[in-house]
């Protein structure tokens, strides 16, 4: 599907679907911006567009095959990016509970072209504003590319706050309980924790200036927002880089208390089979078919249960004493 939005300058009017074909006309003005949005996109739809705008075979090549890293492509008279958004489901079952989405940008001196498989909902907030404002558009391509980014960014922070929660709820249940659920929880926030930092470090970098300049072109009445965005960027990596040490000491600690358990157990069967050991001579030895000398006295028996209650209380008693009870 491809959807379309062009601010005319001249005008300061928003227009929606309009016809591509008139593609030079609409961009004769350096500071009218065209949008193209396509979602769900078929091999003929990304080929079109790339047609229009002469895209390089690559570039259009990375739009229908998955990439795992965020990237910045510098070409003549464009920018190609690849971003990734993060769909969130805590309660999935069949999946992973976290999921990216990739977003391909094409960004020219007044053009941008998003292509994600699914609807994204960074993408139509951005666009429902835009339809309303024109403020947006009105201040460049570089500028709706921030908005479209800050939004994929600003969904993070759900997910940062949910993680810190179950962390929290994690570190209690860890001296409470054990077994498959506890284990199961470390892996799943693991993973979730992992995609977060392999999906927003790459992105980092490409936003990230060096001596203040950054890998594409940015109006300098944009670079605060561009700023910001770094500084949000930061903020969500610092969360996820505590919460994987944190996820990393919990962990430890938690097969540390197992293995103790395990111990404790352990001492527990072996003190009782050391006890039992010389119960099962003494019962052997007077369970024999001959004749043992004593066996006639009607409290023969009683002595025999007396002695072993003596032992059993003897070996308690060093067991103490050397702090193995």
């Amino acid at each position: 599907m491809i959807k379309t939005y062009f601010y005319d300058y001249a005008e300061d009017t928003m227009f929606h679907d309009v016809d591509l074909s008139q593609k030079e006309t609409l961009l004769a003005n350096p500071n009218s911006l065209l949008w193209i949005d396509l979602y769900d996109c078929s091999y003929n739809e990304l080929n079109y567009i790339g047609e229009i705008f002469d895209f390089h075979p690559l570039a259009l090549e990375d739009c229908l095959q998955l990439n795992p890293r965020a990237k910045i492509d510098n070409y003549d008279d464009y920018n190609f990016f690849v971003f990734h958004a993060l769909r969130y489901f805590e309660d999935a079952e069949e999946e992973d509970e976290i999921s990216s989405i990739e977003l391909d940008v094409f960004m020219g001196q007044n053009y941008l072209v998003t292509i994600h498989p699914v609807a994204l909902a960074a993408v139509g907030k951005v666009a429902r504003v835009c339809l309303k404002d024109t403020d947006p558009m009105g201040r460049g391509p570089e500028y709706l590319l921030y908005r479209i980014v800050d939004n994929i960014v600003d969904d993070c922070f759900p997910i940062i706050h949910r993680l810190g929660e179950r962390i929290d709820d994690l570190e209690d249940n860890i001296f409470l309980n054990r077994g498959q659920t506890i284990t199961e929880e470390i892996l799943a926030l693991k993973r979730t924790v992992i995609l977060l930092r392999k999906v927003l470090i790459p992105q980092r970098r490409i936003f990230g200036s060096i001596n203040g300049r950054y890998s594409f072109l940015v109006n300098e009445d944009n670079v605060p927002y561009y700023l910001d965005l770094v500084d949000h960027l930061d903020n969500i990596l610092d969360n996820a880089n505590t919460y994987r040490d944190l996820l990393n000491s919990s962990t430890e600690t938690y097969y540390s208390i197992i293995t103790g358990r395990t111990s404790e157990i352990i001492t527990v069967l072996t003190i009782i089979s050391i006890i039992m050991m010389p119960l099962t001579v003494i019962t052997g030895f007077f369970g024999m078919n001959v004749t043992i000398p004593g066996s006639e006295n009607p409290f023969y028996i009683w002595y025999i249960v007396a002695g072993m209650v003596a032992l059993v209380a003897s070996m308690l008693a060093f067991f103490r004493y050397r702090n193995w009870l």
